[in-house]
């Protein structure tokens, strides 16, 4: 049973099971909100930290032997009481401050940040921020959710898996944290018992698993290690029902299991989905550890005050990755992006030694539409791949009409006569009585004699896209009635509507444009013989043959950009003042993912009941590189967070597969005939390379810059592996230092200066020992006055084959030469 408690004691929510949670919003009137409050004390980890990664390193070079994976380290007792301690100064703050009146304290965090969340009015919160002790008052905000060939087209079989001993070692005894929609802990993807090589346990992992009827005693093993859940804001609000968001880790909604499985599932886990084999999934780090953090649910979304307490937990509880397939539902309150909470507690993670992944966003390809702000944060864009599945029906007069579709075609290309929903019907049966008859959702309504062995035609109208109507329900019908198959043409209502490719049991087809859709529709009626006594339909002339979408392509123009990733440049405040920091970092594989799927699972009704589906997003991308920082983590377990952030940064591709430039998606609407070259507001350093992320050369380590972004410097000047620089004000000097992690090696430095910059560089060349340092100075001075964003590159090309890239970008540009 979890209790919120309040002072004075006016209400306490209660959660029991699958209960209804009661809510505290009619006792304290409608004036008051959830505010999340940071002292000036710092949190728990600042003097615990160092003390816990010494044990951490150390225990992963010591056998695991028998340890549970639920026993707490011994260092945390003396943790414990410091938990308690924190939790004491925020009740007596709270106290002293509301004296006598009503409020409610949802959390006390104290690992990454000192701070509350709690209950109040905006009378209370301004009465809390006058405080010396408080940091900080924001009002809580929102949040919302933003593979079986990835690996092959990253080239993980023959590259970054064969250097660490294959696919059985990858990322092993490396614990990563995700705060999402929960997991399904009964799919083999989160097993632990597939193969004859039991997975370690994780010494420096001290996370516990609830325990709920919906989510039992067993749900965690040695893969899945971790399990809770955090609603307090939503319980508050009185918008959480625990029957149907389940009070517990279990993933109802998919997109937390989607995501978990994409970066650590099991390897060679068969994609069986609508009775098709589509291959076998295998995460990007196979055998590291899961631990799930429950923020987000499926009627509601999220909120800043469970998040932040499902991070605190996860790097008290010793995760090395936290993933965050998550944004906020707009700018943070405050005035800059970099300072609101969830940013605060995942800065402290990383000076923690915890790699952090977000996805950037999926409100692209409008410029300065980022959702992921922070320099300490790793922000990775949805890039496709080269796997596609193509559909198309050839109609009678030979014209072949492109759709999607997860669907087997028709036997052996055979033709068979088509039939509109609206042709069928049973004698007596009107349209005025079902208006939606065309999307074929109720069997009741046809006749059976009429369809059997034909293509029945059904609409996809706009029900489809809100889940009114479902694809399969149609296809069902459709073989109920014994039709061959059954197409969709898209309504003219719906403008502009990507679709994914979805499953179906029978033969069939979804004609996505609304163009095409009118080609279909003329053949068909020009096909038909009424007779002209009666006026009924004496012949269905149309014929058409399915090709069916089971079978895989491989494209060569992947990856490009997708007009859904969100772009840069990167907004620091509520202004949309722009910063000099560049994001996306990366983008990755993020379209038509193939993953596993919780059992439940409502998001995506044509999924309901598979165990996997196929989502795409930049939630789908992040996750893909939270397993490749495992690898690299397991490779180089004392680098920093922002070491591994350079290393998977400086090694990224810059080209598809035709060794052309990767193009971006420009236009929601057509996007493959809206593209262009991507520039690193599309892409950030460019397209993931597994491989080469492994052995990059040179890394730039931003704890060079005052104990890691500290306030005193500017963006610029921060030691990352990018340049950006928003007011380029005639002329300005930046310094970056690379360490060598690989052997002694030889340098040359090239650059391509932004448009209306001069760029100079030294030095030119250099040479380099293992473990030594080498400052580069970057000299931009501004040609011209210009507000539009240019772009270069900096490369360093080692003697020993290692190439390291550093986008540089400069919006604003002022020059003060003048001419007579």
């Amino acid at each position: 049973m979890d209790i919120i408690h309040c002072a004075p004691l006016l209400c306490v929510v209660v959660c029991i099971g699958m209960f209804l949670c009661t809510s505290c919003v009619d006792e304290f009137g409608d004036s008051t909100a959830v505010y999340i409050v940071t002292l000036k004390e710092p949190p728990s980890s600042t003097n615990y930290y160092a003390q816990l990664r010494q044990n951490t390193t150390s225990s992963r070079l010591a056998t695991s032997g028998g340890l549970s994976i639920h026993k707490p380290r011994n260092i945390s007792r003396k943790h414990g009481r410091y938990r308690s301690y924190i939790a004491r100064v925020h009740d007596s703050l709270l106290k002293r401050v509301l004296k006598g009146e009503k409020y409610l304290k949802l959390y006390s965090y104290h690992f990454l940040i000192n701070g509350f969340a709690v209950f109040v009015t905006e009378e209370q919160a301004t009465k809390l921020s006058k405080r010396r002790e408080v940091a900080n008052v924001v009002m809580d905000f929102s949040v919302r959710t933003a593979t079986t060939h990835t690996p092959q087209f990253l080239g993980l079989p023959q590259g970054a898996w064969s250097q660490d001993g294959g696919y059985e070692s990858a990322g092993a005894e490396i614990v990563i944290g995700f705060v999402d929609t929960g997991i399904d802990p009964t799919h083999p993807s989160f097993a632990d018992d597939l193969t004859d090589n039991p997975f370690p346990i994780p010494a420096h992992f001290s996370g516990i698993c609830e325990v709920t009827p919906d989510f039992p005693s067993g749900s965690c093993n040695r893969k899945l290690v971790g399990a809770r859940h955090f609603a307090a804001s939503a319980i508050t609000r009185g918008i959480f029902n625990a029957s149907q968001d389940y009070a517990s880790p279990f993933d109802v909604d998919g997109h937390g299991t989607h995501t978990a499985s994409i970066a650590a599932g099991n390897h060679g886990i068969p994609v069986v989905v609508a009775g098709h084999h589509f291959g076998n999934a295998s995460g990007m780090a196979p055998r590291s550890h899961i631990a799930v953090y429950k923020a987000l649910y499926k009627s509601f979304g999220g909120f800043a005050a469970d998040v932040v307490a499902g991070v605190d937990q996860a790097a008290e509880d010793g995760v090395d990755i936290i993933s965050l397939s998550i944004t906020p539902n707009r700018r943070p309150p405050g005035i800059a992006t970099f300072f609101n909470p969830i940013d605060m507690a995942l800065l402290s993670a990383v000076k923690a030694g915890i790699f952090v992944v977000q996805a950037a966003g999926n409100t692209g390809p409008a410029p300065k539409s980022m959702s992921s702000f922070s320099p300490w944060i790793f922000t990775v864009g949805a890039a496709s791949h080269d796997r596609t599945y193509a559909n198309s029906i050839t109609l009678g007069n030979n014209v072949i009409i492109p759709g999607v579709g997860l669907a087997p075609g028709t036997y052996n290309g055979t033709k068979y006569k088509l039939i509109a929903a609206m042709h069928a019907l049973k004698n007596g049966t009107h349209v005025s009585e079902d208006m939606y008859v065309s999307e074929c959702q109720d069997s009741s309504n046809f006749d059976r004699d009429l369809i059997k062995g034909k293509l029945l035609i059904c609409s996809y109208s706009i029900r489809f896209v809100l889940g009114l109507s479902t694809v399969k329900q149609a296809s069902q019908i459709a073989k109920n009635l014994s039709a061959a198959g059954v197409i969709f043409y898209m309504d003219s209502f719906v403008l502009s509507f990507r679709l994914n490719p979805t499953p179906m049991r029978v033969p069939g087809i979804i004609i996505s444009s609304p163009e095409d859709s009118k080609i279909l529709l003329h053949y068909y009626n020009s096909s038909l013989e009424v007779n002209g006594l009666t006026k009924r339909i004496s012949k269905f002339g149309a014929v058409g043959s399915i090709s069916g979408g089971l079978k895989a392509n491989y494209i060569s123009t992947a990856p490009q950009i997708m007009y859904y990733s969100a772009r840069g440049p990167d907004p620091e405040d509520s202004s949309v003042e722009d910063s000099d920091i560049m994001k996306p970092n990366l983008v990755a594989p993020g379209n038509f993912i193939w993953a596993a799927w919780s059992s439940v699972a409502t998001d995506s009704v044509e999924f309901l009941g598979e165990n996997f589906a196929m989502m795409s997003g930049t939630s789908m991308a992040a996750p893909h590189i939270a397993g490749l920082a495992s690898l690299i983590k397991q490779k180089y377990p004392t680098l920093s967070p922002s070491a591994i952030a350079s290393a998977l940064s400086t090694t990224a591709s810059l080209y598809d597969k035709t060794g052309g430039p990767i193009m971006a998606q420009r236009a929601y609407a057509n996007p493959e005939q809206n593209r262009s070259p991507a520039t690193p507001f599309d892409m950030g350093s460019g397209f993931v390379n597994a491989t080469a992320a492994l052995d990059p050369g040179l890394i730039f380590d931003s704890t060079e810059n005052c104990g890691l972004y500290n306030s005193s410097i500017k963006g610029a000047d921060l030691n990352l592996p990018s340049v950006t620089i928003a007011k380029l004000n005639q002329s300005r000097v930046v310094l970056r230092t690379v360490t060598n992690i690989a052997g002694p090696e030889f340098y040359r430095v090239g650059w391509t200066a932004p448009y209306g910059i001069s760029l100079k560089v030294f030095p030119t060349r250099f040479s380099i020992d293992s473990g030594k340092k080498q400052e580069l100075t970057i000299f931009f001075n501004a040609t011209m006055n210009s507000s539009t964003a240019s772009f270069g590159r900096i490369g360093l090309f080692g003697s020993a084959g290692h190439t390291i890239n550093i986008p540089l970008s400069v919006i604003w540009k002022f020059s003060y030469y003048t001419t007579k």
